[in-house]
């Protein structure tokens, strides 16, 4: 397998995080996001015509999109069923729900992130108001799911959707987004950093 990657990319990270969770190898390939734009050259859009990263290769499959790799992975990988239980249909549609909702997380606060590290021009004011939206959602639902004792998105057991909405929730600070007034999600980040084979990104000093 071949991974086209950009270390500093949270999508990127979910899927070299899930490679380590499951311990398998995988080549990388590095694209030069920022600043040389290797995404929108020619010769990278004809890997993924929608000049995006991640990009995974694995035979003759090739696939973009974080999510869609991050279920390809554990269907192939995940001897469990753990990480995506598609003999669970509740938990299996909790999981569609909240990694479907990750989506939003990017295009907000990775946006901000975006705007602050990387100097994007994007409406920064709406970027930061969107997460803080999403964010409070997650923070009920944390929070509920602990009363409950069910200490993950979809259960009692990480799933994809976890990894999913990991990323850019750890990654907010940098896009001046602060989740310390959010004590259910700080709880579960640290829950999610404790999980065997978790390493961080660069530059995600979040986790010691």
């Amino acid at each position: 397998m071949k991974l086209y990657d950009y270390v500093l990319s949270g999508n990127c990270f979910k899927v070299r995080l899930f490679l380590k969770f499951l311990d398998v190898t995988c080549d990388l390939e590095p694209v030069d996001f920022f600043p040389g734009c290797e995404h929108k050259s020619p010769t990278f859009l004809q890997v993924n015509p929608l000049g995006q990263l991640p990009v995974l290769e694995d035979g003759n499959l090739r696939l973009y999109d974080s999510q869609a790799i991050l279920i390809y992975l554990a269907r192939k990988y995940d001897s469990s069923g753990q990480w995506y239980p598609v003999n669970d249909p509740e938990t299996l549609g909790r999981v569609a729900q909240w990694t479907a909702f990750a989506d939003g997380i990017t295009a907000t606060s990775s946006a901000a992130r975006l705007h602050d590290v990387l100097g994007y021009n994007l409406d920064i004011k709406a970027a930061r108001a969107g997460a803080q939206t999403l964010f409070r959602v997650l923070e009920d639902h944390l929070a509920h799911q602990e009363f409950n004792d069910q200490h993950w998105l979809a259960g009692s057991q990480p799933t994809i959707a976890d990894i999913a909405c990991f990323p850019y929730t750890a990654l907010a600070g940098d896009g001046g987004i602060e989740t310390f007034i959010f004590p259910a999600i700080e709880r579960w980040l640290c829950r999610f950093s404790m999980l065997p084979g978790f390493h961080n990104m660069p530059g995600m000093n979040y986790f010691t």
